[in-house]
């Protein structure tokens, strides 16, 4: 833990895993869809449990069933705005629940069940958000389309893609509000190797993610409340290595934004993290099985040796758009210099590197501890180069 930190940083002395896992859930708290307290009542029952296996699933899915049966009950009564904030909630835990589950038929039943409460919460709460389906090599790629409030006509644009654990209904809310707010639309999509594209269609993740990123530019830009000229695309962790390929190699895009830099090396960097998982598997960030999931690669070793193609080496100096890159300085799970390496090597004439200090906040993965003050630097960045500023003036 970064010197000083506070302990609702890591809820789990000792145990990174669980910790990271927890704050990413604690994140989405500004936006109304977990309670901090609820979060709180499952760790100091996992911390009684931290040594059995099923514990972080059995515990977070337990607290799940109740708000989804609060919600169940509360939508019967007809109290649908309630049933909304319930099943939000619900869609949180059981996501997060379901982060440490083996591939298979539990990982798969806890995640239909967190898609449902996150949709039946969307539904009620949010209902100026579009299901859509992106077209994609004759299958098509799950998506929210989110539009810019209170613009009338066509508006800049941001394509959003997750990362390895995150997923659109997560995007949505913590990105795709703020821009909506701003004047700006939003695309939060489950790429290849993301949330229900994964796990629900076998889409697996591939190096060359322009193909899933014109797929999307596309789309958004047949739209008729779309501004075809201002469209941006955005990862999000592991994202970092998505958006400034995508970027790279589809010039339709008008800025690009990671949020959060990946790996420079991510091949070596998956051969280190084999094995500090086989010999202190509570100190990395992601499963021992995540990578070989998102790959769909017959076993650990392969998928480590696909990383090999994961590379901007050669890739990030074809970027010619405006770029920001964002990054904390107490990022624990990928080191600030590969921020750094992304930012000099990226070929834009327009470029920026912001790193968050651990004096100002936002300093964690992905701005985790202080979501909002990364996706406000962001909202800020974008309506600079999209001359949304100026135009409200």
């Amino acid at each position: 833990m970064p010197q000083g930190a506070p302990s609702w940083i890591d809820s789990f002395p000792g145990n990174f895993m669980w910790s990271n896992a927890t704050l990413v859930c604690k994140g989405m708290a500004p936006y109304g869809v977990v309670a901090l307290e609820e979060i709180e009542r499952i760790g100091e029952r996992l911390k009684r449990r931290e040594n059995e296996p099923n514990a972080w699933q059995e515990e977070w899915c337990a607290m799940a069933e109740r708000l989804e049966r609060l919600a169940e009950t509360r939508s019967r009564e007809g109290h649908e705005a309630s049933a909304g904030n319930l099943y939000l909630r619900a869609g949180n835990y059981y996501y997060t629940g379901e982060r440490f589950v083996r591939p298979g038929e539990q990982k798969l039943a806890v995640y239909k069940k967190a898609l449902r409460c996150y949709q039946a919460g969307l539904k009620r709460r949010y209902r100026e958000i579009e299901f859509v389906e992106v077209p994609y090599e004759g299958t098509s790629l799950p998506a929210y389309f989110l539009k810019a409030a209170g613009v009338e006509g066509r508006a800049p644009t941001v394509v959003l893609f997750d990362g390895m654990d995150n997923c659109k209904e997560m995007s949505v809310l913590f990105a795709g509000l703020e821009f909506s707010r701003r004047g700006i639309n939003t695309l939060a999509i489950d790429g290849p190797g993301q949330g229900a594209a994964l796990r629900l269609r076998g889409i697996t993740a591939r190096h060359d993610y322009e193909v899933a990123g014109t797929a999307a530019y596309e789309f958004v830009a047949a739209r008729p409340d779309v501004l075809p000229s201002k469209v941006a695309v955005m990862g999000y962790s592991f994202g970092g290595y998505y958006a400034p390929r995508v970027a790279a190699f589809e010039p339709r895009y008008a800025a690009c934004v990671a949020f959060g830099a990946m790996h420079w090396d991510l091949y070596a960097r998956q051969k280190r993290l084999a094995l500090e998982q086989r010999q202190n598997p509570e100190q990395v960030s992601q499963s021992h099985f995540q990578l070989q999931f998102i790959l769909g690669a017959a076993d650990a070793e392969a998928a480590v040796e696909m990383t090999k193609r994961f590379s901007l080496e050669g890739v990030a100096g074809k970027i010619a758009c405006p770029f920001l890159v964002l990054h904390g300085e107490d990022d624990r799970i990928v080191p600030v210099e590969a921020a750094r390496s992304l930012y000099e090597a990226a070929g834009s004439a327009d470029k920026t590197l912001k790193i968050f200090s651990r004096e100002e906040g936002a300093a964690e993965h992905c701005q985790v501890d202080d979501r909002q003050l990364g996706v406000d630097t962001i909202a800020d960045w974008i309506e600079e180069r999209f001359s949304l500023v100026s135009r409200r003036r």
